[in-house]
Order: C-alpha cells, then structure tokens, then sequence
C-alpha cells in the first residue's frame, strides 16, 4: 500500500523545515529506517528516515524548498501502484494540518531526548502512524517488519504488538485490528515493553478500542495486587513450617488501618494575586525561551564593604541583598542589551535600571521596583527596599509600584537555598536569582583557602539576550562585586 511520507518533527521547537537535500532518487528501493532526506531544522542538519519499505515512487518537494511541518514530501509504495489519488491529495494540501497535529500528539505522547529528533510520521491512505520511542512495535510471529513502517525491536516479541493498521477499520474490544494488529498510543506501547505486559491480553478503553495509558497502568496494578495475594498464603505457610514442634500460635496477625480511595482534600478558592501569578508564569514559560547562565562569586570583600558601611549608620543598615541591587544595575548600564524587553515587532531599550525585587508575602510573590537604582546610593537602595517590602506585605503597594520593571533579582539565601532558577517576569528580558552566601574551601596560588562564595543564576530570554551577551554581563556583576569599588569608576 502506498504511503505518504511527510516533513518530520526533527526538535521540539521545529515547526518547518528545509529539505537541504535527498539522499534517494526517485525510483530507487528504501528500506525501513533508511536515511531518505537531509532536513535543515532550526537547530541543525538531520536525516528523515524511512518508515516503510517500498519504491521512492514521487518526490513531491524539491532540495532548498522549506515546507511546514507535516506537509507530504513524498511517496513510497510498490513499483507498479497507483499513486495518483495519492499525489491530487498531497498537491491539495488536505492532510497536511492532520499530519502535523498527529505528530505533535506523537511527540508529546513520549518520544524525548534523541528519540524525538528521530520522530517521523508515514500516513497510509488517510491513516497515521509514528515510530515509538525509535523502535516501533511488530507482531507476534516476530517476522519483517509491517508496510506500516515498524523497525526490529530489541523488546521481547511477547510485549510488543505492530501498531499499523491494514485493511478495514473493524476493531475488536482489545484494541486489536483486523489481521490481528493492535491499536496502541506509544506511551502505552512504552510502559508494557517495561512491565512485559504482553499487549493482546489487554482491552483498549481509548477511541476504538486503542489501548493508552490508563490500560497500562490499570495492567499494572492489577498485576500487583495478585503478586500480594500470590504471595500471602506462601508467607503463612513458611512461618508454619518454620514453628517449632508442639509450639502452638496464639498471636493475632498485626492488623494496620484499612486506607481506600483517593485522599481526602478540601477546596480553597483561588486568591486574585495567585490567579494573576499563574497566568503569568504561564505566559512567560511557554511564549518566552528561557535559557540559564550560573556563576560562583567570591563575596569576601562585599562583605567587608557592607560591614563598614553599617558600621558609620547604625540606624540604617544594608543588606547584602541591597548591594546586590546596586551592582545589577551598575552592570545593566554598562550592559544595555540585557536591560530591553521583546515586544512584538521591536526591542525596547531601557535608558534606566528599574529593579524588581521579589517580596514573599502571604498570597504569593510580588516585585516592587526600586526605580533608577543606577542613580541612587547603596543607602538609599537599601531605605528603600525596606519601605516598599513593609508595604507590600501589607498590601498598599500602588500598581507603578510594583509595575514597568527593567530587571529583577529574587534572592533566597536567607532560607539557606544555594542555587537555583527564576522564571522570567514578562517583558522583561532576564532575572537573577541569588543564593546563600557561606564559607567554602578553595585553592588560591596551591593552598586551600576559606572564602566567603555565593552562586548566582540569570535566567534570560533569548528572544533579546544571546549566551555570550548573559555571560558578559554575568562576568561585569561577578567582577563588581569581587571588587565593590569598581562602583566609583
């Protein structure tokens, strides 16, 4: 039966591709899992496989041409099939939209890492089918592989099935097909191969009788609770034997409280400032691409500065954390490609450096702004901060406030957390997160020596910051506050 082959989802942000070049003529025999084409992607160069073996009948997309994902590229089917109704379809671009949400339901159904850059997807007539964790299911006689596009599998024949479909569409309660095939999304087929959960002793519960997950993992459970059973008698009748002669049982078997069902739970509605921080953070993790930049800083002589500094105000003391405001934004003037936000046909550059900083409060997280902290004293960084924080724990921050921020720093190393990520809060291009600062061993000219260190994390947006822009910035903020009187400079 002739297939279609179409543009493969090659990377989890892929969503076109150009074909850079076919390493198949058109005439010439493939084989399932034979390199057909070179697929320029927005990362790198990758082969599209075969997942049929046949004819390279017609190529329907030319070497240079960038096509969507899921457009047909070509066909394979035997060398004297007809192909035209095959070849209208394609030229119509009727399965196309199909083909590319099959793929991407493929791909978020389990196939990650390497696997996923392998992901491709045939269609048979109007039909879908993907390759499974890059070693799609065969049948039970264990024979070649399906005209479906199965590849051998290193699994043992008796938990894995063929997850084509020839023929009809006439499906049994088990999921399985006419001519015995079964019908299983890949995550399933995955978790069976893992359990050696033999496929056709199962019943299907998905759309026409497809076996998913919840098969899998009821399969599981049920092989379990049986285990324990199984396993009861053979206990009591081990502890019997190994009893002493004459010796008589009088001990009652420990009873332990019975738990059934799901948890307990209660409902508490969601607080505006909670609603609002979801809906944030989920438009800033999916839209914005995040990518994260750690550097471990020597803080001997901050810690110096700090302590001079509150030794001539005793009334006013900074902290740590109000140096480090300082220093971010002394390092976003001298780095202004950091201090931009993405808007949607333009970079904003900002002028100033207006400061977030994260306030924990009892409904959630906010960040008021410390504004131009540039142009402002360590002191009057640190008044500020105080005043804003109190306020805002006490819910009388006004929006400008707590709105328009250029940059942010959340620092949890008050409760002892040494390192980790912040999500950024959009449009904002970047956040550090700060952690705790202690006393380390380290080798200075050969000789171990105790230092003051403190691991920072800048998460960046890299629709605007680029590695090596994060890294310069991150190297001007870790050399001011190894060396804090960079500040007069």
């Amino acid at each position: 039966m002739a297939t279609q082959v179409v543009m493969p989802k090659l990377s989890p942000t892929m969503e076109e591709g150009q074909l850079a070049r076919w390493l198949k003529n058109e005439g010439d025999k493939v084989s399932v899992g034979e390199p057909l084409a070179e697929i320029d992607t927005d990362k790198a160069t990758m082969e599209a496989q075969a997942l049929t073996t046949g004819v390279l009948r017609k190529i329907l997309v030319q070497a240079g041409a960038t096509v969507p994902l899921g457009q047909v590229i070509a066909i394979i089917g035997e060398a004297d099939e007809d192909i035209s109704a095959l070849v209208s379809a394609a030229e119509s671009g009727e399965a196309a939209a199909a083909n590319k949400k099959s793929i991407e339901e493929n791909v978020e159904a389990g196939q990650d890492g390497a696997q996923r850059e392998l992901a491709g997807v045939v269609v048979e007539g109007a039909r879908t089918q993907a390759t499974i964790e890059g070693a799609p299911l065969r049948g039970d006689e264990g024979g070649a592989p399906s005209t479906g596009g199965a590849q051998t599998s290193s699994a043992p024949p008796a938990t894995q099935e063929t997850a084509a479909t020839t023929g009809g569409d006439d499906t049994s309660g088990n999921g399985q097909r006419a001519g015995g095939r079964v019908v299983v999304s890949p995550i399933a087929a995955r978790m069976a191969a893992d359990a050696n959960i033999n496929l056709k002793s199962l019943t299907g519960s998905g759309p026409g009788g497809r076996i998913v997950k919840r098969d899998i993992e009821a399969a599981i459970n049920a092989g379990q609770q049986q285990q324990a059973q199984a396993a009861a008698p053979q206990e009591a009748r081990t502890q019997t034997e190994q009893a002493p002669a004459g010796a008589v049982e009088t001990r009652a078997p420990q009873q332990r409280p019975a738990v059934e069902g799901a948890s307990p739970y209660r409902d508490e509605p969601v607080s505006t400032m909670r609603a609002t921080i979801a809906r944030r953070l989920a438009s800033s993790t999916g839209p914005v691409p995040h990518f994260f930049l750690t550097t471990e800083i020597e803080m001997d002589r901050t810690a110096e500065l700090r302590a001079t500094l509150n030794g001539l105000d005793q009334e006013n003391k900074v902290s740590i954390n109000d140096i480090i405001i300082k220093v971010a934004a002394a390092a976003l003037v001298r780095h202004p490609q950091v201090n931009a936000s993405f808007q949607d046909k333009n970079i904003r550059y900002y002028e100033r450096a207006d400061i977030g900083v994260a306030v924990a409060i009892e409904e959630g997280l906010i960040t008021p702004i410390v504004r131009g902290a540039d142009r402002k004293s360590i002191g009057q960084i640190s008044r500020e901060v105080r005043e804003l924080a109190a306020r805002a724990r006490e819910r009388k921050l006004q929006p400008d406030e707590y709105m328009g921020a250029t940059f942010s720093v959340s620092n949890l190393g008050m409760f002892g957390i040494d390192e980790f990520t912040a999500i950024i809060n959009p449009p904002e291009a970047a956040i550090l997160a700060v952690g705790a600062m202690g006393a380390k061993p380290v080798v200075r000219e050969g000789q171990v020596v105790v230092r003051q260190l403190m691991r920072v994390t800048m998460s960046c947006d890299h629709r605007i910051v680029d590695g090596a822009t994060g890294a310069k910035f991150l190297q001007t903020f870790k050399q001011m506050l190894e060396n804090p009187l960079m500040l007069m400079l």
